[in-house]
């Protein structure tokens, strides 16, 4: 039996004790990434924005097996956004999400309503032909099923309401989501409001396909409602890193109406997310703070290839920067490529591994380790459970 299937669906329940720590630490962590975002110029705070929203774009994709262009995306966000581009072509796919990406952080404040719902619906389905229904609610016979496994033998991991029945049950949904609350109680907070609006529509399951996608989006929006700044959380990138454990939570409470292991599971992620945007934000500065650095003492070719460096990110440039890797980007001869890499070290721009042809570099920056949180790690506080 699904949660949809139980007498009392949809009234969730969960132990708001146990989300105390996790609200009061996604709180204090975005105060800290709004505060060091403020170190930012203008530009560099467009750029982190559209590396953010790209990787989102792309992130949230791969979650659903769909592998897209992350610079193809990236040119399609900046042309929606007004900003020079290098007008790379993009897929019908990658056009359409890059387009929500833009409207779901644009309008990250505004109200989340049912034509904004559709819309994002035709966005990530631009292009398909093999859907029936697209910007409006699945109306097919057949069960709405999650299946794996071969076809004479699938595994059902979820079946969702029968379509007749989602126009009834995406409009107490809404009601829901527009009340805030449950039953009349004090609002809820951020993580625990857009865990249980991630679990209750992907419970419904109203699209014929995207219902991932778009259940993401509604997560991100309702954590940037939350917020007194808006701000991106990222949780699509943290939640394709733990896809399997994803699924098996979702699949999981999807069996149940009472839910506190769904939500320290999802808000143990939020905070993950958010820890690795923090990262970013960092990163960013660093990056501000050794160009300026060294602005006056390297040429145009070295300026190319830290760039190029700092275009992997914090997780930094697949197997380190090789002499062949330094020609490739510059141009510069095999001679003039060791000399201006052996310059960069001494200035302490990048920093030098291995010897001969297995000599590597690597930026020479700071960076915050990467955090995996864990449900142990934020369990904690004095408060009485909820219900919906």
């Amino acid at each position: 039996m699904w949660n949809w299937q139980q007498q009392a669906w949809p009234e969730f329940r969960w132990d708001q004790r146990k989300l105390m720590r996790a609200e009061a630490l996604f709180a204090e962590g975005a105060g800290v990434v709004v505060g060091a975002s403020k170190h930012l110029s203008v530009d560099e705070r467009a750029s982190l924005t559209i590396e953010l929203m790209s990787h989102e774009a792309v992130d949230t994709s791969a979650i659903e097996g769909e592998p897209l262009d992350r610079d193809s995306v990236q040119s399609s966000i900046r042309r929606h956004l007004g900003l020079h581009s290098d007008h790379r072509r993009a897929s019908p796919a990658e056009a359409g999400i890059a387009e929500m990406m833009v409207d779901l952080y644009e309008q990250s404040a505004a109200p989340l309503a049912e034509a904004v719902l559709f819309r994002w619906h035709r966005l990530i389905t631009n292009g398909r032909t093999d859907l029936k229904d697209i910007g409006r609610y699945r109306t097919h016979d057949d069960p709405m099923q999650i299946v794996s496994g071969p076809l004479h033998a699938p595994k059902v991991h979820f079946e969702a309401p029968p379509s007749a029945e989602v126009p009834n049950e995406m409009a107490r949904f809404w009601r829901w989501l527009e009340r805030g609350a449950p039953n009349g109680s004090a609002p809820l907070a951020p993580v625990t409001r857009a865990g249980l609006a991630h679990l209750w529509f992907e419970s419904i399951h109203p699209f014929e396909d995207g219902n991932g996608r778009v259940g993401r989006a509604i997560s991100e929006k309702v954590l940037a409602q939350g917020l007194s700044s808006a701000t991106i959380t990222g949780m699509a990138s943290t939640l394709l890193k733990h896809r399997k454990a994803y699924y098996a939570e979702l699949e999981r409470a999807h069996r149940e109406l009472e839910i506190t292991d769904w939500l320290l599971w999802f808000a143990a992620k939020t905070l993950e997310a958010q820890q690795h945007t923090l990262r970013q934000v960092e990163f960013v500065l660093e990056k501000s703070r050794l160009l300026e650095r060294v602005r006056d003492q390297i040429n145009a070719r070295q300026e190319k290839a830290l760039l190029r460096l700092f275009e992997a990110g914090p997780e930094g440039f697949l197997g380190g920067m090789s002499a062949a890797n330094y020609m490739k980007i510059t141009g510069a001869p095999p001679a003039t490529a060791t000399r201006d890499l052996a310059a960069l070290a001494a200035k302490g721009a990048v920093r030098r591994t291995g010897e001969k042809k297995a000599t590597r570099y690597y930026l020479n920056v700071a960076t915050t380790p990467l955090v995996v949180i864990e449900v142990a790690d934020i369990v904690g506080g004095d408060l009485g459970g909820q219900r919906s």
